[in-house]
């Protein structure tokens, strides 16, 4: 396995990240949090509310602030306005650090919820020396393109998996104009991918997670692939997969063809 497939840099940014990010969103408890910074998942996307990985990254002291990239960010509420200078600041507060990595603003379902304002904001804070990098995630593959082609991000944030690969086509080919960090995240599609479809010939196997992590992580488009463990021991699992590397060509074509069964098989996805 070349080293080259877990450790890589992050578009523009030129900040060092394992290819394998870590989100305990799921609260996979605190000893999971030190887990996976030991285990060198460096790159950790915090939520608001995720008290584990907070009071875990509160706890850091100078030498170890500066090897962890810290992704966190504003929410889209859509029906009122939304402060992203203050919620830099709440984030700020939130995790006793002097500045956020990666700012992003999150969850742009249409391009009208990326207003003029949200655009001057998120340029602003990409000047602000308490922000490295600003980035979205958006459910909108086109306008994430349109924004990364012309340069308007350091990066972006969207779901890739077996099943939803529009990205190759739609968002992928935007980033390397300017050099814009990819992160992906559902690579399991919020686990449909590990469970058995009641379509699929019933003597044929079924992906594992850690075969879910291995096609994202297998596209070189894709800069830091997101984990969202439920506790450490599914955390142990998916690290070891991701240091097997790349999938081969006959995993890959295995898990596009269960990917479009499940694609085809499920209702309205986020």
């Amino acid at each position: 396995m070349s080293a080259e497939f877990l450790q890589g840099i992050l578009g523009r940014t030129g900040l060092p990240v394992c290819r394998l990010g870590f989100s305990a969103g799921y609260r996979p408890g605190e000893r999971a949090v030190r887990r996976a910074l030991d285990e060198g998942l460096n790159y950790v996307f915090c939520f608001g509310f995720d008290t584990q990985s907070i009071r875990v990254l509160r706890g850091l002291n100078a030498d170890q602030r500066e090897k962890v990239v810290i992704a966190a960010g504003a929410y889209n509420y859509i029906w009122w306005a939304q402060d992203l200078k203050r919620a830099l600041e709440k984030r700020l507060r939130q995790l006793r650090t002097d500045y956020i990595d990666v700012f992003h603003f999150l969850g742009i379902m249409k391009p009208k919820e990326f207003t003029p304002k949200v655009r001057e904001d998120l340029e602003t804070l990409r000047h602000d020396p308490r922000v490295k990098a600003v980035s979205i995630s958006c459910h909108d593959r086109k306008f994430a393109a349109s924004l990364a082609a012309e340069g308007a991000l350091d990066c972006v944030m969207a779901r890739y998996n077996a099943a939803h690969r529009g990205a190759e086509m739609e968002i992928f080919p935007s980033l390397d104009a300017h050099d814009v960090g990819m992160i992906s995240y559902t690579a399991t599609r919020w686990t449909y991918l590990i469970r058995r479809n009641r379509r699929w010939p019933k003597d044929r196997p079924i992906p594992t997670a850690g075969q879910c992590y291995r096609f994202v992580m297998s596209n070189p488009s894709v800069d830091v692939c997101l984990t969202a463990p439920k506790n450490e021991r599914e955390l142990t699992g998916n690290i070891q997969a991701a240091r097997e590397g790349p999938l081969p060509e006959d995993e890959m074509q295995f898990m596009r063809e269960y990917g479009d069964l499940v694609h085809h098989s499920a209702g309205w996805f986020m």
